[in-house]
């Protein structure tokens, strides 16, 4: 059935626009009559994006790309729903109003009309895989199969809650230091550009030597003053080294292997890299899907080409019939305690609630490590900077000193 975008006058003369499904463009404009709504313009959407390969990358499609946090509410939302009784195509009929998104809703109008025509809800979910990954398609297609679909909405919702939440955290975390950095940096740009030479121009009629200091400070000044712009070209042309070395095999691999063993942050990338890997691959084992497809699913959610390839290997080794701890431990990539974990949830039988664990400690463990680190920055940026003034201050005043030693 075709969409269509529509903009009406609502009983107050209020302007409002929405997504409405109908037979044609006059089935439309009688069924928002009807409603006590008055058609001004109709205009009928188009089919559903293409599907696009992994990596391309483009303004309008970044533009169009769904929140996760939509996602999440929707999902919840379906499965009430579902949970309540209503049928499938009833429940994202209701949804579709109630959606603030105007992209979203026509996404979920499409979705509906493809399982109006025959097609099963994971393969209408499957024509947006900019929307809903490939870990939401095969869930909800396990779901289908085992007629749980609610119970998995609700696990789908939870984990994109749980990972909205904890990315919230260290957004929020990472903020206050961040900030200061960039007024830090604006301010030195300021002192430098502007402030130091106008006060370090009186040394020019001075017929001495300067102190090293000065000189160092007065250089600094003249180069940003002059050739500032070459710190941006310079900013610009590493950006783009990166956006094209992780388009590549080579680069991303390098890039990945590079945060992976990073001192320091390569723990916390690692960890959070694990904790997204057991979370998903505990999902899917719990909602029926077996142990070798749902390594094929996870082993690109971790978003490391290391660890994608550890599970990769480690999915070779379970074909085998080698226990997934065992073989995990191969890599020698994840960390003790999640390869110990894992062994006892296999050996117990609980592998699924020792997955969910292990992403619990990890997610915790990390949020810990980065609440300590942002509390230490504070101090240690106050201490650079600083260090920074009072080197420009030295600079300015050990002149100034000079001088009034010659006139004594």
């Amino acid at each position: 059935m075709p969409v269509f975008e529509y903009t009406a006058l609502d009983n107050r003369g209020k302007t409002t626009s929405g997504i409405i499904d109908a037979e044609g463009a006059q089935a439309a404009r009688q069924k928002l009559r009807t409603s006590g709504i008055f058609p001004v313009s109709i205009k009928e959407t188009h089919e559903a994006e293409p599907k696009k390969t992994p990596g391309t990358f483009t303004l309008s499609s970044r533009l169009r790309r769904v929140k996760p946090v939509e996602v999440a509410m929707m999902t919840r939302q379906l499965a009430t729903l579902i949970g309540a009784g209503f049928p499938l195509v009833s429940a994202l009929d209701a949804l579709v109003p109630q959606t603030k998104s105007h992209g979203f809703k026509r996404i979920l109008a499409q979705i509906k009309d493809l399982i109006v025509e025959g097609n099963s809800f994971a393969r209408a979910l499957s024509n947006y895989p900019g929307q809903f990954s490939p870990l939401y398609v095969n869930m909800v297609r396990a779901g289908e199969t085992s007629g749980t679909l609610e119970i998995v909405l609700e696990r789908l919702a939870d984990i994109t809650e749980k990972q909205q939440a904890l990315k919230n955290r260290i957004q929020t975390a990472l903020a206050y230091p961040i900030f200061m950095v960039i007024v830090g940096t604006a301010v030195l740009f300021i002192l430098l550009i502007y402030i130091v030479p106008s006060i370090t121009s009186i040394f020019a009629e001075m017929n001495q030597v300067l102190p090293t200091p000065t000189r160092i400070l007065i250089f600094l000044s003249d180069f940003l003053k002059s050739y500032w712009w070459s710190l941006l070209i310079l900013l610009a042309a590493v950006v783009m080294f990166f956006n094209r070395a992780k388009k590549t095999a080579k680069g991303r691999y390098a890039i990945d292997k590079t945060m992976l063993f990073w001192p320091g942050v390569g723990i916390l990338v690692k960890k959070l890299a694990v904790a997204r890997f057991a979370r998903t691959l505990g999902s899917l084992l719990e909602n029926g899907v077996s142990m070798l497809i749902a390594l094929d699913i996870v082993k690109n959610i971790a978003g490391n080409k290391l660890i994608a390839d550890s599970v990769e290997t480690a999915a070779i080794e379970v074909g085998k019939g080698q226990g997934l701890g065992a073989a995990l431990a191969g890599s020698g990539i994840f960390p003790q305690l999640s390869i110990q974990m894992i062994q006892v949830g296999e050996q117990s039988g609980q592998l699924e609630d020792m997955l969910t664990k292990i992403s619990d400690v990890f997610e915790t463990e990390v949020e810990i490590t980065i609440m300590r680190l942002t509390s230490y920055l504070e101090p240690v940026m106050i201490l650079i900077m600083g260090t920074i003034v009072a080197f420009i201050v030295l600079s300015i005043c050990l002149p100034i000193f000079e001088m009034n030693q010659l006139i004594r």
